[in-house]
């Protein structure tokens, strides 16, 4: 798919569910080619004509791209385009699907998007110092 087509979709999109930003859509898009990369990379036998993720390899390969992209801004920028949950980016998918840019097989299902991760463990703590426990000092007598 070209990318103007891609873009105009997305508009289509947008106009219906104001939920999330373009941005979103372009960036799932980008995970999404991320991921397959991955994927094939670590799994050489799963090479060929399909290029078919499941849910949690997608939202796998989300994590990684994102922190990759946006380090300990990660959260802040997909909170900013709407993205608050991995629920939000099986909604972004289906979205996808509904137009025909993304294909998907007779076993994924919105759900398989819910409740992978949460965003603070992913995304936010990765960039928090180790706990480091505080010693008190006491006093000799």
């Amino acid at each position: 798919m070209q990318d103007l087509e891609f873009s105009e979709i997305v508009g289509l999109i947008c106009k219906e569910d104001t939920r999330f930003d373009r941005k979103a859509y372009n960036f799932v898009r980008q995970a999404l080619d991320h991921t397959v990369k991955e994927t094939k990379r670590k799994n050489p036998e799963r090479t060929g004509k399909s290029q078919h993720v499941t849910g949690a390899e997608l939202l796998e390969g989300i994590r990684a791209h994102a922190l990759e992209q946006f380090g300990p801004l990660t959260k802040t920028v997909l909170n900013k385009w709407g993205i608050t949950r991995c629920a939000d980016f099986g909604d972004i998918v289906f979205n996808l699907i509904e137009y025909n840019v993304f294909s998907k097989t007779e076993n994924d299902r919105r759900e398989d998007f819910a409740n992978l991760y949460d965003f603070d463990e992913a995304f936010v703590k990765p960039y928090q110092p180790a706990g480091t426990r505080r010693v008190r000092q006491t006093g000799s007598a």
